[in-house]
Formats: structure tokens, C-alpha cells, sequence
């Protein structure tokens, strides 16, 4: 963040720092919320699944003062430059955030239906766990290069991707062929596969956040062309 904290005003500074401080916070807590709707699947707990679910006006909160903050900035400020696209970033990667926290308290909430409904199973767990676990590291390292505004580390993110699509792709398939095989699975197989799909769409907000920072780093829009960053 040193590119960042060569303004003439400190209190600048200040301002983008606690601006960037208050996006991890609420990175943080999306993090958290991911972690504990994936354990309420995994071990049974309607009540861990129920506390995410809650988490999730937090989330709201904070994007609202954040995104207020910025504006704040931009009226006041006028940044030009990195500045400028360090806010405009900021303004996208919350939103993003927002979203991830959406899509993590309704993994709690189809857990909740799964667990009221029906029976879940180890083989069940293993379809979802290693998708997880995938889209669990890629939530933490979008966040670890927005933190450090590291845009190697965002592009090798970026990319990873791919195999959250593939994951999810696989899942959906086995999921057919379980419902056209046995109709009765048909409610817990659709659950899992809109548990699977919640986390398809973590991974591809957490992609985008990954474009932001190389965007603010390196000025390059890679949305289309993530060949063009070296």
C-alpha cells in the first residue's frame, strides 16, 4: 500500500487507510460467514447455519458506510490517477463482498432446508467439500492481494477460477444423473446443486475483486484479456 501513501496530506492518507481497513474488516467477515455455513453443512448444525444468516446485516452495514466514505472522498478529495482507481476499485470490490455475504447466508439457509428435509450423506459432504475448500482459498487470496495490493498474486487467483467452474460443472452433471436415476433424491439433489452453485458464484466474485486490484495496480482492464498481464 506504500504506492498509495505519498500525498502531501496525512490526513489523505489517513482516510484511505481506514477506508482500505474497513474492506478487509468486511472482507473478514464474509470470510467467516463462508467458513461457518460450510461447517453447519458439513456437521448438521441448524444453529451455526442460523448465526450466518444473522451475520449477513453486518455485512450490509458496512457496505453502506464504506460506499459513503468513498463518495465523501471523491467530493472532497477530487482524486486523480491511482487514487481515483484505488477508489473506484474500493466502490466495486464491496459490492462484490455484499454479494459473497448474500451468497454464503443462502448456503446457510439451504442447509437449513436440507437438514429439516432430508437425510445427508458422506457422499454428499465429498461433492461439496472439495468445491469449498477450492472456493474458500480463492475467497482468502482475492482478499490477501486486495490487502496488499499484490497483482501477481490476484492473477494467479483470476485464473483459479477455472477450476471452480469445472467443479461445478462435474457436481451438476452427477446431480442429474442421480435425480433422472432416483426421483425421490430430487429435492436434496436441487439443494445441493444451489449450494453448489452459491459457491460457483463466491468464486466469480471473488475473481472479480482480483480484476480490481490489478486494475488499480497496473491501470490494465483484464476482463477479457488476462493474457495481456505479465
Amino acid at each position: 500500500m506504500n504506492e498509495f501513501n505519498k500525498h502531501t496530506s496525512r490526513k489523505f492518507n489517513e482516510e484511505l487507510e481506514s477506508v482500505r481497513n474497513s474492506v478487509l474488516k468486511m472482507g473478514g467477515l464474509v470470510e467467516e460467514m463462508l467458513t461457518q455455513a460450510l461447517h453447519g453443512f458439513f456437521q448438521g448444525d441448524s444453529q451455526v447455519c442460523t448465526n450466518v444468516i444473522m451475520m449477513d446485516d453486518q455485512v450490509n452495514d458496512l457496505e453502506l458506510e464504506i460506499d459513503d466514505e468513498c463518495r465523501r472522498i471523491l467530493a472532497t478529495r477530487a482524486p486523480a490517477a491511482i487514487d481515483l482507481r484505488l477508489i473506484m476499485a474500493i466502490i466495486k470490490t464491496i459490492t462484490d463482498i455484499e454479494r459473497m455475504g448474500d451468497e454464503a447466508e443462502k448456503i446457510a439457509r439451504l442447509s437449513i432446508n436440507l437438514l429439516e428435509s432430508t437425510e445427508i450423506n458422506k457422499a454428499d459432504h465429498l461433492e461439496i467439500q472439495t468445491m469449498g475448500e477450492l472456493v474458500q482459498t480463492m475467497t482468502k487470496k482475492s482478499l490477501d492481494a486486495f490487502a496488499r495490493f499484490d497483482s501477481e498474486l490476484a492473477l494467479a487467483t483470476f485464473r483459479s477460477d477455472e477450476m471452480v467452474d469445472s467443479q461445478y460443472e462435474s457436481l451438476s452433471r452427477s446431480s442429474i444423473t442421480h435425480m433422472m436415476e432416483d426421483p425421490r433424491s430430487i429435492t436434496k439433489r436441487l439443494n445441493i446443486m444451489w449450494i453448489a452453485r452459491a459457491l460457483e458464484r463466491i468464486g466469480d466474485h471473488s475473481k472479480n475483486i482480483c480484476e480490481y486490484v490489478i486494475y488499480t495496480e497496473k491501470g490494465q482492464d483484464i476482463r477479457h484479456a488476462e493474457e495481456q498481464v505479465g
